[in-house]
């Protein structure tokens, strides 16, 4: 399976439709889908760019979660939310631009993302989670919007722009919270491997 062409009528992708199908390398979505359900291209190592059509709402927890040749992605202006670990491990992927209606930048929603050099997040987003841009190693600069009212612990932890964002954004960033998620990090890996 290389490409894939969703049917006009289709509304939903369902969780894990297309999860480990490692030689998919393109997937057109009609737009008459409005939900891509958790993990539906988790772990396609192969696809390389997807759009996302505007009747999409929410891109769910893990969606494209380890899509290794993912370089670009175009996130519609009807998306609120982008879930939990939604790009978590997109190795390739150099640019994002975060649509105007988006609220929530979910944990880890862009982690080791480690070819992002860019990302604009518009006026309107309130919460941008934990460990959201963890680990960006390329990433060297983001504004962050007045309406940004809450970001995780270590939302930008190993990122060149760790520093500025602390002095310019002096009361979105904490140490102790960046302190508590790390060892929480810590102790999670270490439950998992014991």
């Amino acid at each position: 399976l290389t490409s894939v062409i969703i049917p006009v009528g289709v509304t939903k992708i369902g969780e894990g439709a297309f999860r480990r199908c490692g030689s998919l390398t393109s997937v057109t979505i009609p737009e008459s889908v409005t939900k891509i359900g958790n993990g539906a291209f988790e772990d396609c190592g192969s696809l390389r760019g997807v759009i996302i059509p505007e009747s999409v709402t929410n891109i769910g927890v893990g969606t494209f979660w380890r899509c290794n040749s993912l370089t670009s992605v175009t996130i519609p202006e009807g998306v609120t939310t982008i879930g939990i670990s939604a790009f978590c491990y997109c190795g390739s992927l150099r640019s994002v631009t975060i649509p105007e209606g988006v609220t929530k930048i979910g944990d880890w929603a862009f982690g080791y993302c480690s070819s992002l050099t860019s990302v604009t997040i518009p006026d309107g987003v309130t919460e941008i989670g934990a460990w959201a841009f963890n680990g960006c190693s390329s990433l060297t600069s983001v504004d962050l919007p007045g309406s940004v009212e809450s970001v995780g612990g270590r939302a930008f932890a190993g990122t060149p722009c760790k520093k500025k964002l602390r002095k310019k954004y002096p009361h979105l960033f904490s140490f102790w919270k960046d302190l508590f998620f790390f060892w929480k990090d810590l102790f999670s890996s270490w439950f998992y491997w014991w």
